[in-house]
């Protein structure tokens, strides 16, 4: 007989609640053998519906309510899926499973609070076709499924009663069920139903429910539940010896001790505590590794200290990060290095084009490695322009001498504590970024990039620069302490690199501790070769084209440095070629082929008029226009300085963003051209007469230097004497009051850049002709260098 009132559970509760009477077999009137082409669907977020089942729904969604309300007044059947993510809110169509049950909704309540409760009884199972509307909620065309066919097989049978066994077992160890569901269970006599009714009640997950009803097969269906109820027996079991464990202390303890022991017998079960095996493996790896003994004697002080602590107490994580940090550094592990002298120059070869020296000075690094064995390594400094392969070239050396390589930015960094480490009495204190990436090469002697070395910052956090006195001083740093690790650590077998764009904003103190290298910038010639071995098939790779897919001649490549670039870099030369790489790309997909030849006007068209021309030095026909050489930090840069003369009072005007330093250079050159003013053939007293106006052209751009002191009286003297200025000649150097001309620096940028320009002719002190010297022939060809020792010469040279 079955009961009048049985118990089932709802979607978010875990005890058993009366649902309305019930009958397990179904009237043949109430049976479903259709159902519209339009019927709505209510997603469940917690449970599933199985057929002859009643449950209890909470609907609180407005599409939810809506389709509840239609189904109601037009035939009260609605099919149930449930959601694949509970945690959704608004459902869309992929979220839904494509096999659920169609539902009778048998009573509607309106709850005072506006809420609504509908009890439904599932009918039948279905499968999802399609769906057909998701306004105002979803509406599905859906194909009806077979009703399950009992087996009539004995074993069958017996899979039955093993199921109410093993269900009336779990209701009979779980406290929370009330013992008239074991009776309701032996009541149940339909098997199907039997089936349905407890894989609904289950105290599993949605995803293991979805897969019962999915299970076309009854018998199947029956072994898949007989499985999952034999793990929750063992789950109930396991839970009621946790329990009996526990039950004789607990008139002694409180709640709390009560917990803590439930916990401690689950990990018994599991095999132990989990921080106990944790510290054991620790100690386990101590025991084999390489360290000095200080960091031996710290290591054991702590992990005795932390086997006296419970893992709840906030120092427990603070001292189990210190014991593994320091189980990872690599204290005494390096890696071994290569000797190999001509397969390290191939490897610098091939990576890189040119950088003579720097190529050189590793060489000798290595050769004095090889045969000494050991050595403190230097702290190279590559300064020059970006864009010519500074950070590039750490890479290739760490390649050639075989050691692990790290890069480590230091742009705008401003805080010590970066690069010491916090003390582990702050929040969130971490070590040093020099140990975090000893610790992430697992080497102690790597090639260390320190990038942009010049522009760490300095404020009231601290000095970074400071900092760095005490890593990169050969002297010191095979002692250099962490404040986090609290050890001091050997430095002294990394091979630091640094790279800096501009010396002068390095302090001081730091750069005496540095092996200064410049990298001068790209001639012409360098960047075709480069283009030629890098960038160019780099580019090629990078768009998907074959490598040379299309052929570019060095003339072609000559037009793109000369007419779409200015710079001592390549950056901008591959960006250019990338966008003449992306122009054919566009063509291979569009038209399947590309031009086989790229030429000068390919190149027009593709990067529009050419960006600069040297057409405007055959316009610089007036007198009082010089052209001068500057360095900045992007490498080489030329400059025009102009001069005009007007009726009034004397006064000298300098306009252009001038620094004093240039300011000082025209102030020299307009006292000199007063005093020598019967050299030149001019009469003194036309200074008294005139209004001197000197501009610096881009005045934008702020420009300081003594490099523009020849070049300052070029342009005067030209203004007052009205001679012009030689087409196609730069110059640069400083001048004294005497006349002299001084030399200055960064001589191969500036002939670099007047030859970028297309200047023919280059004055210069007679102290630089060192400096040019020192440039490949083959770079500055076409180029004539006069060397001066007075302004006497320079102005010969200079004026017409």
């Amino acid at each position: 007989m079955i009961p009048e009132t049985f118990y089932l559970r709802p979607e978010d509760d875990t005890d058993f609640i009366p649902i309305i009477p019930l009958n397990e077999t179904e009237n043949e009137a109430d049976k479903i053998t259709s159902v519209p082409d339009d019927l709505p669907i209510l997603p469940l977020r917690n449970t599933v519906l199985f057929p002859g089942v009643v449950l209890p729904i909470t609907v609180g969604r407005d599409k939810s309510i809506k389709a509840v309300n239609d189904s109601y007044k037009h035939g009260k059947l609605v099919g149930v899926l449930a959601q694949t993510d509970s945690s959704i809110e608004e459902p869309e169509v992929k979220d839904l499973c494509s096999i659920g049950t169609i539902a009778k909704i048998v009573k509607l309540i309106k709850m005072p609070d506006g809420g609504t409760t509908i009890i439904i009884q599932g009918k039948k199972r279905f499968r999802l076709v399609e769906i057909t509307a998701e306004e105002p909620y979803f509406k599905a065309k859906v194909n009806l499924l077979d009703e399950d066919v009992i087996p009539q097989q004995d074993d069958f049978e017996a899979y039955v009663s093993n199921i109410k066994d093993l269900a009336s077992q779990i209701v009979a160890m779980s406290p929370n069920l009330p013992t008239e569901a074991s009776i309701i269970l032996k009541n149940i006599e339909n098997p199907s139903f039997l089936i349905n009714f407890v894989s609904s009640n289950l105290n599993s997950d949605l995803a293991e429910k979805q897969r019962l009803l999915e299970i076309d097969d009854v018998r199947q269906r029956a072994e898949e539940l007989m499985q999952i109820l034999q793990k929750e027996l063992q789950f109930a079991e396991l839970k009621n010896k946790v329990t009996n464990k526990t039950r004789t202390e607990l008139d002694k303890q409180q709640r709390e001790y009560f917990l803590q022991q439930q916990l401690k017998s689950i990990k018994e079960e599991l095999g132990g505590d989990l921080n106990d095996r944790e510290l054991a493996e620790m100690k386990k790896k101590a025991e084999h590794k390489k360290w000095p003994q200080a960091a031996k004697n710290l290591f054991k002080s702590n992990i005795e200290k932390l086997e006296r602590m419970h893992p709840s107490t906030p120092d427990y994580s603070v001292v189990y990060n210190h014991l593994d940090l320091l189980l990872d550094l690599p204290w005494e592990e390096y890696t071994e290095d290569s000797y190999d002298l001509k397969k390290a120059k191939q490897v610098l070869d091939h990576d890189h084009y040119g950088m003579t020296k720097i190529k050189e000075r590793i060489l000798e690094y290595l050769a004095v490695l090889k045969l000494k064995g050991d050595m403190k390594s230097p702290i190279l400094c590559f300064i020059g322009p970006p864009g010519i392969g500074k950070t590039s070239l750490g890479r290739s050396i760490a390649h050639a001498v075989n050691r692990k390589y790290v890069r480590l930015s230091l742009g705008g960094l401003h805080d010590e504590s970066e690069l010491r480490g916090h003390r582990k009495t702050y929040i969130g204190a971490m070590p040093g970024r020099i140990i975090q990436n000893i610790r992430k090469v697992k080497s102690s002697n790597p090639v260390m990039i320190l990038d942009e070395i010049d522009k760490i910052g300095s404020d009231h956090r601290g000095d970074p620069s400071s900092a760095l006195l005490e890593i990169l001083d050969p002297e010191q740093n095979h002692t250099f302490y962490d404040n986090y690790l609290e050890l001091e650590y050997d430095l002294s077998k990394v091979l630091f690199i640094a790279t800096a764009n501009n010396i002068n904003q390095i302090q001081p103190a730091l750069r005496d501790r540095l092996e200064i290298i410049d990298l001068s910038g790209y001639a012409i010639e360098e960047k075709v070769e480069i283009a030629k071995r890098h960038l160019v098939p780099k580019q090629f790779e990078a768009h998907g084209l074959k490598v040379n897919a299309f052929k570019i001649a060095d003339k072609v490549l000559e037009k793109i440095i000369e007419s779409y670039t200015r710079e001592s870099g390549v950056r901008e030369l591959d960006r250019q070629l990338a966008s003449i790489m992306r122009f054919n790309a566009r063509e291979m997909a569009t038209k399947g082929k590309v031009k086989s030849t790229l030429t000068v006007a390919d190149v027009e068209k593709i990067l529009g008029s050419p960006r600069y021309s040297n057409e405007i030095y055959k316009t610089v026909n007036m007198p009082g226009v010089a052209v001068g050489l500057a360095w900045t930090y992007v490498g080489g840069d030329i400059l025009f300085i102009e001069t005009i003369l007007s009726d009034g009072k004397p006064d000298l005007k300098l306009t252009g963003n001038l620094g004093n330093v240039m300011k000082e250079s025209a102030t020299t050159a307009l006292s000199y051209l007063q005093a020598n003013a019967r050299k030149l053939n001019l009469d003194p007293e036309i200074f008294s007469k005139k209004t001197i106006h000197v501009h610096v052209p881009e005045g934008a751009v702020p420009k300081d230097g003594p490099s523009a002191g020849i070049t300052m009286l070029t342009s005067l003297t030209s203004a007052f004497t009205g001679r012009k200025v030689k087409p196609y000649v730069a110059m640069t150097g400083e001048i004294t009051l005497r006349g002299q001309v001084l030399p200055v620096g960064g001589i191969k940028e500036k002939v670099l850049a007047a030859k970028r320009s297309g200047l023919k002719e280059i004055i210069l002190c007679w102290q630089n002709e060192k400096d040019v010297n020192e440039i490949e022939g083959s770079f500055i060809e076409g180029l004539t260098f006069h060397y001066v020792k007075n302004m006497q010469q320079v102005l010969e040279l200079a004026l017409v």
